[in-house]
């Protein structure tokens, strides 16, 4: 299962258990973050595209670290004007970790399951006839 999800202003493809490196979030390291922009839903059997958005559709992923990429240099330079200027620029980045992608079937099953585990888990009594 795959998931085309929309952060940053750019789109991202991910599966369960991707590093993926984000632009800067605001967010600290080893919490949670929940992707909702998800355009594009894809299992073994179906794809589900969204318009804008598919609902009920979540991605979940961990902050994993924040640093900043290698640095570029951004040369200015005119022709015969003696203009020359050099600046060096390294963009900060989030490395996240994808835990998990939870669909709207995924959650009715996940629901579903819990509730068969607690009517398993109940103790049957029998009443008495008197």
């Amino acid at each position: 299962m795959y998931a085309i999800i929309e952060s940053c202003g750019r789109q991202y493809k991910v599966t369960e258990g991707d590093v993926v490196f984000f632009e800067k979030l605001d967010v600290e390291e080893g919490k949670k973050v929940t992707f909702d922009n998800v355009v594009l839903v894809s299992d073994d059997k179906k794809v589900e595209v969204g318009a804008p958005y598919v609902k009920g559709v979540k991605v979940e992923g961990k902050v994993v670290s924040h640093g900043k990429a290698k640095k570029i240099l951004v040369y200015k330079y005119k022709a015969k004007k003696n203009y020359r200027r050099t600046q060096g620029h390294r963009q900060p980045y989030t490395k996240v970790e994808i835990t998990s992608i939870k669909t709207a079937s995924a959650k009715a099953e996940d629901k579903a399951a819990t509730e068969t585990k607690t009517a398993s888990a109940k103790p049957v009594t029998k009443k008495s006839a008197v």
